[in-house]
């Protein structure tokens, strides 16, 4: 039954940190060209602050999905699933 959970999980995480990618990614790309129509001072050069931003930290975020290292809280959902199952088994048994 743990299993099947944490594996829930994970894909669960893998298929919204995908749509987050798509979602920095894209909101980058529609700011480097201006969809908003920003062209008052202030916005014409923050949009592309903004922009190199969400790309970069969207590189990133990709980065970590691929290599794995997103799921750090996994392991821990793991072992509190593994502690909980042990305690019910135990008091079937009883």
């Amino acid at each position: 039954m743990q299993f099947g959970a944490s594996k829930m999980f994970k894909v669960i995480r893998i298929l919204f940190g995908a749509f987050m990618i798509m979602v920095y990614l894209g909101m980058a790309y529609l700011l480097f060209i201006n969809f908003f129509k920003w062209n008052t001072e202030p916005w014409l050069s923050l949009r592309y602050v903004f922009a190199i931003v969400l790309a970069l930290y969207g590189i990133y975020r990709c980065y970590r999905q691929i290599k794995g290292t997103d799921y750090y809280r996994l392991k821990d959902m793991e072992e509190r699933f593994d502690r909980y199952n042990k305690t019910q088994d135990n008091h079937e048994s009883k």
